[in-house]
């Protein structure tokens, strides 16, 4: 176990045999025989892998095995295989921290994720794409207002996210089905910290839209554009843009978009294509639309401040409802945040707010 974990550090960092070997001191031969399992690494070799590969000595030890089945990644042409792979391992080691974590309770705190009863098996054109977004919000009670935190939204529903921070600009965002040595499964979704509020929740829906699209999909369909359609329809429901926009609109004003970007954490870009797609505009103005926003340079950055990240919330949450409850130790809830003890301590008793100057 310790030289697949290894392996799979060094992986994730990116590294060859060789430059894991620099980097420690080693040969890459040695470094070849920890993975293979031939020879066990000191305690001193293991600290400094740990440390090459940014993990915690902790990595190597865990026992619970979670195995990342149909991963499905929302990139780039460029974002190839061995970015790939990293992104993936990445992923598995935060969720066997959370099941890790999930298995000191007696009873799980976190729902069973189930696809709700009674959405159309078939799906055949955008119409459908739009009942269907609307179909889903209703039966998890979530209204047609704006999702305010959509990241706390699918933890609720027992979907674990996980923000990857990762510098490859070519990924977005993935979604697999975590297996356990408990037979469990939790559906995961990934995104990458570094992306934008809006960014990330629009791959958020995309990537829910893939779990609950997924043979549902007449063979006309691309996968991606539904999953792209579902998205904005989720984020923006069909009645609220006909609501706020009305229907067969000369034009769009550029503050409307920015307000509504505001509102509901969905960009400029995507409410020009939900205009279209719900009738308030016609593709000849969205042309003409879409034009101006390339002109004004706002593909690359749109204007005013971003949407604030979205921001897992339920896996810390849990840990120091585990450590109240006495489930977890101090050091184990440290070593679950990736934190050093005395760092842990003083922010569980809020030292560090009491040390900030009072207004």
């Amino acid at each position: 176990m310790i030289g697949t974990r290894i392996r799979h550090a060094r992986l994730a960092a990116g590294l060859t045999l060789v430059e894991l070997g620099t980097h420690v001191g080693l040969s890459h031969g040695a470094i070849q025989k920890y993975e293979k399992g031939v020879l066990v690494p000191s305690s001193s070799a293991l600290l400094k892998i740990a440390k090459a590969c940014g993990v915690r000595v902790e990595y190597f030890l865990r026992t619970d095995d979670v195995t990342l089945e149909g991963a499905e990644f929302r990139r780039h042409a460029n974002f190839g295989k061995q970015a790939q792979e990293a992104i993936r391992l990445k992923v598995a080691e935060a969720i066997e921290k959370r099941v890790e974590l999930l298995a000191c309770f007696p009873v799980s705190p976190l729902l069973r994720f189930s696809v709700p009863d009674g959405l159309p098996p078939r799906i055949i054109d955008d119409g459908d794409l739009e009942d269907f977004a609307e179909q889903v919000r209703e039966a998890w009670n979530l209204g047609l207002d704006p999702i305010g935190d959509l990241t706390d939204t699918f933890e609720a529903l027992g979907i674990l996210v996980v923000a990857v921070d990762v510098a490859h600009s070519g990924f977005s965002g993935m979604t697999a089905l975590a297996r356990t040595a408990n037979q469990r499964d939790y559906p995961v979704i990934a995104v990458s910290s570094r992306w934008p509020g809006d960014r990330q929740r629009f791959t958020l829906a995309h990537e829910l839209g893939h779990l609950l699209l997924d043979g549902r999909l007449d063979a006309s369909l691309d996968t991606e554009q539904a999953c792209n359609h579902f998205a904005g329809a989720f984020l923006a429901p069909r009645p609220v843009v006909v609501r706020l926009l009305g229907h067969g609109r000369r034009t769009l004003e550029w503050q409307e978009l920015y307000g509504l970007k505001r509102e509901f954490g969905l960009s400029m870009a995507a409410w020009l294509y939900r205009a279209k797609q719900c009738g308030a505009i016609d593709d000849t103005t969205f042309t003409a639309l879409f034009r101006q926003f390339s002109a004004r340079g706002w593909r690359r950055e749109e204007p005013g401040e971003p949407v604030p990240r979205e921001e897992p919330r339920l896996f810390e949450q849990l840990i120091y409802r585990a450590l109240g409850e006495q489930y977890v130790s101090e050091a184990k809830a440290a070593e679950l945040l990736g934190m050093p003890l005395m760092r842990f301590h003083k922010e569980r008793q809020l030292e560090s707010l009491d040390a900030a100057p009072h207004q």
